[in-house]
Parts: C-alpha cells; sequence; structure tokens
C-alpha cells in the first residue's frame, strides 16, 4: 500500500468523520438514484424527503437516465428474497421520534395471538443474519427489552405517554443493550492492508473502530455487535480467509480453530484438542 492509500484510508476518512461529512462517489449517487426508481420508494420515503433526493441528483446530467445504467447491469437469478421494507416502518419510526407510547398487538411463532402489550417503540433493527426487521421496545409491564420481528405485529396504535417516561424508558432499553454487546479485535494482516477497503465494507453493518499501528503497519477493527450476530460475523471471517485474524475474542478464536481443523481432518491431517491460556478448547498437530 502506497502512501497516498494510507492517507485516504485513514487519516482523511478519520477527519471525515469527525466532522460527520461524507464522501460520496458517483457510483453511488447512481445507486441512490436506482434505489428513488424503486416502486417501494414512495412508500419508504416522505414525499418531502423523495423530492429533496430527486432534486439533488438532478443536479447530474448524466444521471438522468435509469434505465441506461441497468442496462449496463447483469445479475445472476437468485433466490426469492423478502421485501427489505415494511408498511410499519413508518409509523413506527415516525412514534419513536415523537417519543410516543405504543399499543401493541402480536404473534408468536406459532401463530398464536399474545394479548395487547403496552410500551414504549425504542428501535428499529435490521437483522443480516435473518435478513428481516426487528422492533426492540420496552414492555411496561414486565419493564423488559423486547424484540419483536415486524412481520408478526398485527396492530399497533400510538398513544401518549409523558415525557418523562419515555426518557426513563430508553435509558432502561440502553443499558440492558449494552450488556448483551460484544466486543471483538480483528486484525488485518499487513500484505493485504490494500484490500482495506474491501474488508471494511464486509464489516459494514457493524459499529467498528479502525486502529492503525504505524510502526507494525497494522490496521485492527475494534467490532461492536449483539451475541445473536457472531456466527454471522464467522462467516464473513471465512470468506476473508488469510487476509484477517481474530485478537480478542475467546469464542471466536475457538470457532476459527474448530473449522479449521475440520477442513484439516478432511485431509487427513489429524489433530489434538488443547487448551489455551484462556481455557478455551483449540487444535494442534500430532
Amino acid at each position: 500500500m502506497n502512501l497516498f492509500e494510507k492517507i485516504f484510508n485513514y487519516k482523511m476518512m478519520a477527519q471525515l468523520d469527525e466532522h460527520g461529512a461524507i464522501a460520496v462517489t458517483t457510483q453511488e449517487r447512481r445507486w441512490l438514484l436506482m434505489m428513488l426508481e424503486h416502486p417501494e420508494a414512495a412508500s419508504a420515503l416522505e414525499a418531502d424527503t423523495l423530492a429533496r433526493l430527486r432534486q439533488s441528483l438532478g443536479m447530474d446530467d448524466k444521471l438522468q437516465d435509469p434505465e441506461r445504467i441497468r442496462g449496463i447491469i447483469v445479475e445472476k437469478a437468485g433466490s426469492v428474497s423478502s421485501s427489505i421494507y415494511h408498511p410499519l416502518m413508518r409509523t413506527l419510526r415516525r412514534m419513536i421520534v415523537n417519543k410516543s407510547g405504543m399499543q401493541l398487538l402480536y404473534s408468536r411463532k406459532d401463530g398464536t395471538i399474545l394479548p395487547r402489550q403496552t410500551g414504549v417503540p425504542y428501535k428499529l433493527e435490521y437483522s443480516m443474519v435473518k435478513r428481516e426487521w426487528y422492533l426492540l421496545w420496552y414492555n411496561r409491564r414486565t419493564r423488559s427489552l423486547m424484540s419483536t420481528k415486524l412481520r408478526s405485529i398485527q396492530q399497533v396504535q400510538e398513544i401518549p405517554v409523558s415525557a418523562e417516561f419515555f426518557d426513563q424508558a430508553a435509558a432502561t432499553l440502553a443499558r440492558q443493550l449494552d450488556k448483551r454487546m460484544q466486543h471483538a479485535a480483528i486484525e488485518i494482516i499487513p500484505a493485504y492492508n490494500k484490500e482495506l477497503s474491501r474488508i471494511l465494507y464486509a464489516f459494514s453493518c457493524f459499529d467498528k473502530q479502525v486502529h492503525y499501528d504505524e510502526q507494525a503497519d497494522t490496521y485492527t477493527i475494534k467490532l461492536t455487535f449483539l451475541g445473536d450476530e457472531t456466527e454471522y460475523i464467522l462467516s464473513k471471517l471465512r470468506f476473508l480467509g488469510l487476509r484477517v485474524r481474530v485478537t480478542d475474542h475467546p469464542f471466536m478464536k475457538f470457532r476459527m480453530r474448530e473449522a479449521a481443523q475440520k477442513s484439516l481432518a478432511r485431509y487427513g491431517l489429524n489433530l489434538e484438542p488443547a487448551e489455551d491460556n484462556n481455557g478455551v478448547m483449540s487444535a494442534e498437530a500430532e
């Protein structure tokens, strides 16, 4: 990686992040234009927001013809995927912004509809593992964090609550979520520093910080994620292969060693399990 790439990927992006600025490329503008032409765009965005986005993109004459862009894209046939937009998203998002309470009617996995529950909506979250939207909310009766699939919600009704109660509920959920959060440090092997952008893209849906050790010429990505997203991160790590290694997360390190052990065993190399300093089972060759 040359000096210019290091400056662009690390120092410049860090300064942009500190000032709240976003660098938008021509490709991203074209992607946004195609998104705005999608049939669900009118339902997903407010009319004013949609108009302003289209007006901003209209400043570039080259972006006026989405059909021309689609013509150069070839997509392989894939399995049918569910829509990433749900009709309740705008309603729930508005309730969160307005700090309102809600009365919720939703069903279990077996289809049983539960009695109406009252609470406070906190956050809309998309699961990359299950590929669907969830509502994180505060259950007023149990005073606990709840996670409900949007497709399981039968009906939601807005109810007024005091600003003080909403803030208290939000603070309670923030503490409970913080306890469920996990952290992992992933080191990029210096030989693959030139692929930093690609590696960061693999973890783009997670909160992360990037640190650069100039003496060792090494980037370290510190991820923050929920425990049930561990398997998804492991799949990304296996995809990246030799480019990265986990330096701080005992369970992930164990799972990666376990996967390597099973892969080598297919080729006749027997491995003996051993314990590392953290008491986690690992594998060593005979």
